[in-house]
């Protein structure tokens, strides 16, 4: 074999073999912010059913309004500072004003609704990315939040719905768009954030 053509090609498979290390490498980190992700981003739900379940039992569903309004952002703020992400729900029909949706957020939302319309489980609906936020990558994440039988209670039906329930939500909330909602449908999603270091 001609020793240019061998040197040739042996550049050729070392330049091949580096890039798909750096590949493989880079999928990793992927990997490893992605996980991450998903284990804060399903960390706050179930804290939260657990406290409005327990306040419910005690208060009934209009006391449970309260919580969402005083305790949900706390329990968001306390996650936000233990893991290093940002975290929020958001939602196209948002119940609290700062529950509004950014465009990124908005656009995932919008697919959620599609991909759910189109048959994909709502439960196990998610999209991640590195978005560029001003000039600064920033990892993005979130996963969908469907309508569970718990949330009807202050997210339902408004003629099913007890009136007090109704009354509790419009006085803290009187631009709500957040009633309505079937068992199952997104009812909004937790959106996480972290810059990339």
């Amino acid at each position: 074999m001609n020793n240019k053509l061998f040197g040739s090609l042996s550049v050729l498979q070392m330049g091949v073999s580096a890039l798909l290390c750096l590949g493989l490498n880079a999928m990793a980190d992927d990997t490893m912010w992605v996980q991450d992700a998903r284990t804060v981003a399903a960390s706050v739900p179930p804290k939260l059913l657990k406290v409005l379940s327990d306040e419910i039992a005690k208060g009934g569903p209009a006391s449970a309004v309260n919580v969402c309004n005083e305790k949900a952002p706390q329990m968001a703020k306390a996650a936000s500072e233990q893991t290093g992400w940002t975290i929020r729900r958001v939602s196209l029909r948002n119940r609290n004003p700062k529950a509004v949706p950014d465009t990124w957020e908005r656009t995932t939302l919008e697919e959620f609704d599609r991909r759910a319309a189109a048959g994909e489980d709502a439960s196990k609906l998610e999209k991640y990315a590195v978005v560029d936020n001003a000039g600064r990558a920033e990892y993005r994440y979130m996963k969908a939040l469907p309508t569970q039988q718990l949330c009807r209670s202050c997210h339902g039906a408004t003629e099913v719905m007890a009136p007090d329930v109704v009354s509790k939500i419009h006085a803290l909330y009187p631009d709500d768009k957040a009633m309505g909602y079937a068992l199952g449908q997104i009812r909004g999603a937790m959106t996480i954030r972290k810059g990339q270091p």
